[in-house]
């Protein structure tokens, strides 16, 4: 799909429509309590909308119409055919409303409509058709067993699950659960991140528009107060998928605790090296890499590359050629495809990543901020100083120079969490000793990324646990394993036994 104008997208902007309302059962409906609150376009400071602001009355009406729909089976027992058939009319919705919905990410995340035109909404409708395609395709398992016995091990729906969302991949983060947790057969309620509600809202519209049941997708805005922990204390809700901070992952933790044990997989922040070796071939490669990493979607990305472990040979080199990359990456209105950074989510993350501009970092390249905007921003910073150690989620990289590939190696490993990781090197030895030895989810070589939707994506230690998105792997978190041991022996052969 070709890009237009910025004259054109925002003709579409001045002519969409925001969804406001909660989804449950199958229809848009207030928040019990009357409440809303306001969602903001980014760039400009003006109010979007005003949307249903619910309470834990919601996810009570939400949870009950999801059991519901769960246990009389109209999704949970379809045959898998027919559960792919209507996801694939959902990606196909989806599909011929992308550029509506591209809009609309834009305008409630401060993302680029570059981004969203080329990067979300393709890889959202194809997340959605990758999950359906794979539901006639997982094939359950029969164990070795006695000649009088036959061990099934099949693969049931976990029930019903709270997905938490993101505030920075609005769209394709729901479609990364909802695509494996539907073609599981679970009935899911979603809670979008409150900065941007609006398109989990308008997938809902369009899910009813290709036949996913009432009660079986659920769609509830709100606070992390009202709406979050509610949803992690449910009783009756069988299992949570988050994704967010590594702060908010723990209060998640807690709530299942303190309730009714659901399972719960986290997926949170990292601090993700890029590791160039003196060896790396074609340095100005390495840097378009490494600026991509660092700075696509501002940075406020988990898996962003917001560290550059540079060995002292090539450093100087690698810094010219990366300071050439980053004039590639204009600043500006999101609504403008020539702009690659937009505006940063909310006055409160602006405030919170410019607070990393301060003491303790030497600005190399760039450092300007205002009015919701950053620059990408390369600064050295020493190892201990917190620029090197907590994630900023901003367009913001930081430079550390090593002088060995052990060095290298220990310093990446040198943070609590291990999310991604990127490794630059002419070495194959030297590259797959340093991808074994970083602790982290997913390691590339000689690129950035993070795989693709065959491969699990997710991390250790802080960057989260208890399952992956993603390829197959993304289905665990929506199933159960359970054996059916089948007796086959007659009273004759017990008797002889």
């Amino acid at each position: 799909m070709s890009l237009l104008t910025t004259q054109e997208y925002k003709a579409i902007a001045a002519a969409l429509s925001f969804p406001t309302q909660a989804f449950i059962d199958g229809r848009f409906r207030p928040a019990i309590g009357g409440k809303t609150f306001d969602t903001v376009n980014p760039a400009t400071g003006q109010t979007l909308a005003g949307v249903a602001a619910c309470g834990s009355e919601d996810v009570d009406l939400a949870a009950q119409k999801a059991r519901d729909a769960f246990e009389d089976g109209r999704w949970s027992r379809l045959p898998p055919r027919e559960r792919k058939e209507v996801l694939i009319r959902l990606a196909r919705l989806v599909a011929h409303n992308a550029r509506e919905l591209a809009v609309l990410e834009s305008l409630d995340s401060g993302k680029t409509i570059f981004d969203c035109e080329t990067v979300d909404l393709p890889e959202t409708v194809n997340c959605l058709t990758w999950h359906a395609e794979l539901i006639d395709k997982i094939y359950d398992q029969v164990a070795p067993a006695s000649d009088n016995h036959v061990a099934m091990i099949v693969r049931e729906p976990v029930g019903v699950v709270g997905l938490v969302l993101p505030w920075n991949f609005p769209l394709l983060m729901l479609a990364w659960k909802i695509g494996p947790a539907l073609a599981a057969g679970c009935s899911v309620i979603v809670k979008p991140a409150e900065e941007t509600p609006l398109t989990a809202l308008r997938l809902a519209e369009l899910a009813m528009e290709a036949g996913i049941p009432p009660g079986v997708l659920n769609v509830v805005p709100g606070s992390g107060p009202d709406v979050g922990e509610p949803i992690g204390r449910h009783m009756d809700i069988d299992a949570v998928s988050f994704t967010g901070s590594t702060e908010t992952g723990r209060r998640f933790l807690r709530y299942a605790a303190e309730s009714n044990l659901k399972e719960v997989t986290l997926e949170m922040g990292g601090k993700n090296p890029a590791v160039v070796l003196d060896d790396a071939e074609n340095l100005d490669r390495v840097a378009a890499h490494v600026v991509n990493g660092a700075f696509w979607n501002m940075g406020e990305n988990c898996s962003a590359s917001s560290r550059l472990i540079v060995q002292r040979g090539v450093r100087d080199e690698l810094l010219k050629r990366i300071a050439a990359h980053v004039r590639e990456w204009p600043v500006g209105d999101p609504l403008d495809p020539v702009n690659r950074i937009g505006a940063l989510v909310s006055k409160a993350h602006f405030d919170k990543v410019c607070s990393h501009l301060g003491k303790g970092a030497k600005v190399l390249i760039g450092g300007k901020a205002e009015n919701g905007f950053v620059e990408p921003t390369i600064i050295e910073v020493t190892r201990d100083a917190r620029q090197a150690r907590e994630e900023i989620f901003g367009p913001v990289l930081s430079v550390l120079t090593v002088d060995s590939f052990d060095e290298a190696i220990a310093l990446a490993n040198g943070t609590g969490y291990g999310l991604a990781a990127s490794i630059f090197t002419s070495n194959v030895k030297r590259a797959i000793r340093g991808a074994r030895a970083i602790r982290a989810g997913t390691v590339t070589v000689n690129s950035f990324g993070e795989g693709d939707i065959s491969t699990p994506f997710g991390g250790f230690g802080q960057s989260g646990f208890g399952g992956r998105d993603n390829g197959i792997h993304a289905h665990d978190q929506y199933t159960q394993l359970k054996t059916i041991w089948i007796d086959l022996a007659d009273d004759a052969d017990e008797a002889v036994a």
